[in-house]
This record gives C-alpha cells, structure tokens and sequence, in this order.
C-alpha cells in the first residue's frame, strides 16, 4: 500500500489538479528501490520537479507541500486568509510531528478493517482526544473567521481544501481500519469527517487503494494484521462501497 506521507502529496496533487507522472515502490523490498545512487539512504515521498533534473529531490511531505503552494500560488494550496494560514500550517506542523502512538501503533493500511477487542492504551486514547480537538478548534475558528470577511465555508477544516486536510488525510483511514473511538466528538469534527469522506476526489483516492491493493508488489507484510497475536482481534478487509456514517 502507498505509505501514509506519500498519500497527503498524492491527494493534495489530485485534488488541485496539478500534472505529475507518479513512481512507487516497496521501501522495505530493495530489489524494488531505484537503483540510482543519489537515491539511496533518501526519505521517502520525493518530489522531483523537473523531469531532466536528477539532482533537483525535494523531500518530506511537508517540504514537498510547501513547494508546491509557491509553485502554484494561483491554486491557494493554504487559506488565502492570513490568519486561517496560520492556523492551518499550525494543525498541519502538529500532524506533522507528533500523535507518534498513533502512527507507530496503527499502521496505515487503506483497505484493512480490524474489528473486535482492539486494544487502545492510554497514550493513544490522549492522541485521540487531542487529534479530535485540533479538529474541533479548526472549524470553530475557521467559521468565526469566515463570518467576519463574509465568504463562504466549504466545510474543510480552514473553508476550502488545504494542505492541512491532506495532512490528516492518513489518519482519518487509521481511524476506519482499527474502529478508533470517536467518542466526545464534536458535530463540527464530525461534520468535517463526512466532508472528507463524501467528496469526489476522496472517493477516488479510496478506489484507487483497492486497485493499488490487488498489485502484490506494493504489499507490506508488517502492516498486514499487526494484531494477529492479540486475542479478540479480527482482521478482514472492508468492501469497495463502504461509506463514513456519522450517526
């Protein structure tokens, strides 16, 4: 499966319709990993933006992002709005670096579907809790916000489509596969949740997971059924056609 940084630059390229010519491979298989020296030893997702350019890498979702909102400044990548800018760069830089339970512990797996005793330890429940304020307190300032320049909310946590929803991206999948707890969730969080699930360009990041699940070559075996040895724990796969119920 793609990994999680990489699926924030793929959705956020899909989304604002920005050309590229896409290359994965398995960064656990070396047989697979190119076999250009200047590669080696690199992070992973990286962003080459002239084809005939070898040595122009961009690395790290983040960096990459950031490139492409002063590549494509037309596009409005982060809010147009100074403040809400702000606000988003500050929930998308604690994605960024923190809530490491979470992403140590639930990998991310795009067509999995853990069900049963899930185990959930407190530190992960902490992340959770905070993951779902950061949410919270994006839309509740984005609407004050957008009130008071009189412009329109489209319902992403900063109005339109930014970075910072791509950088949450992943983990609203982690949330699908392992059935973490939305408990305490607010109706703005859960609002923001069905927007990201329902939206066209979602829906086909999610179809093009299954497709991408079918190559053999792109499966991980340490992100398959990491709970197999923990009892009261299932592991299946969800269906094509499953949809986000917020109630």
């Amino acid at each position: 499966m793609a990994q999680s940084w990489t699926a924030r630059v793929v959705l956020l390229l899909d989304f604002f319709e920005i050309p590229y010519s896409p290359r994965y491979y398995n960064i656990y298989d070396s047989a697979s990993r190119p076999s250009d020296k200047y590669l080696e030893g690199r992070l992973v997702p990286m962003l080459q933006p002239i084809a005939s350019d070898s040595s122009f890498i961009i690395e790290d979702s983040l960096a990459i992002c950031e490139y492409l909102a002063e590549a494509f400044p037309d596009r409005n990548l982060w809010p147009r709005d100074d403040r809400l800018r702000a606000f988003a760069r500050s929930a998308a830089a604690q994605m960024h670096a923190g809530f490491n339970e979470l992403r140590n512990t639930y990998h991310t797996n795009f067509v999995a579907r853990y069900t049963g005793d899930i185990p959930i330890n407190d530190t992960a429940k902490k992340e959770i809790a905070k993951m779902l304020g950061i949410w919270y307190h994006a839309r509740i300032q984005t609407k004050t916000r957008l009130a008071e320049l009189g412009e329109k909310d489209h319902g992403f946590l900063f109005g339109s489509f930014s970075i910072a929803d791509a950088f949450f991206w992943p983990v609203l999948w982690r949330f699908r596969s392992y059935q973490l707890p939305l408990d305490n969730i607010t109706e703005d969080a859960l609002q923001w949740m069905n927007t990201m699930w329902g939206h066209p360009v979602m829906l086909a990041q999610a179809r093009g997971y299954f497709e991408q699940a079918k190559d053999a070559a792109t499966r991980v075996d340490k992100f398959d059924d990491i709970f197999k040895h923990v009892p009261g724990v299932h592991y299946g796969h969800f269906d094509q056609d499953w949809s986000f119920k917020s109630g």
